[in-house]
């Protein structure tokens, strides 16, 4: 059975190593990092009581500051072989547009992409990118992958994991209500509370 107290302690010890030497979980963020771990770790009865589902990605969502992608990053230092994921920014990827074009949908639309040497992938920051114009065609780029990764995991269990500071109402908003539904059925909803403090202020 894992200890998850001192699993935390080990997550915080690392951050002060490779993050910031006053880097801190605090007490408030501790079920959402013992559910981030149950499920990277696999703990299939941890993820039982929590009503995670393991064949289902995560989309964490919450306001700026708290620390959502640090947490993902984290779990990059204890997850097991099955979990593993390949890490990008959705500003990375819209960059990658403008400079590679609609090659970059299909990079990340594979499921097995060219040069990823996992097929699970963590979309950093959904919101943070534009619509993006190639050659005078405006695209939602992010919205495009989603779409595409949502075959892949209807079809092949390829899991896909996203951070966001929107709403759920403002991510119908920016990339529709398909994306919006698609997202609820590919991922475990974990969701911080909109009045959480920035711990960066």
């Amino acid at each position: 059975m894992i200890n998850y107290q001192k699993l935390i302690f080990h997550l915080e010890q690392h951050a002060r190593k490779q993050i910031h030497p006053n880097y801190t979980i605090h007490k408030d963020d501790f079920p959402y990092i013992v559910r981030l771990a149950a499920y990277f770790l696999n703990d299939e009865e941890k993820c039982k009581e929590l009503n995670i589902d393991l064949s289902k990605g995560i989309l964490l969502t919450g306001p700026i500051g708290i620390g959502k992608t640090t947490w993902f990053r984290l779990m990059q230092t204890i997850m097991v072989k099955e979990q593993k994921f390949y890490y990008t920014t959705c500003r990375d990827i819209s960059f990658e547009f403008i400079r590679d074009g609609y090659q970059t949908i299909n990079k990340y639309s594979k499921g097995i992409p060219f040069d990823f040497p996992m097929k699970n992938i963590c979309f950093d920051d959904l919101g943070t990118e534009n619509n993006i114009k190639y050659f005078g065609n405006e695209c939602n780029v992010m919205a495009e992958i989603i779409l595409s990764r949502y075959d892949l995991f209807m079809n092949l269990n390829i899991k896909t994991h996203i951070t966001t500071n929107l709403s759920a109402s403002e991510i119908e908003k920016y990339y529709t209500e398909r994306v919006r539904s698609r997202l609820r059925q590919m991922m475990n909803v974990l969701a911080v509370p909109a009045d959480r403090k920035d711990k960066r202020s």
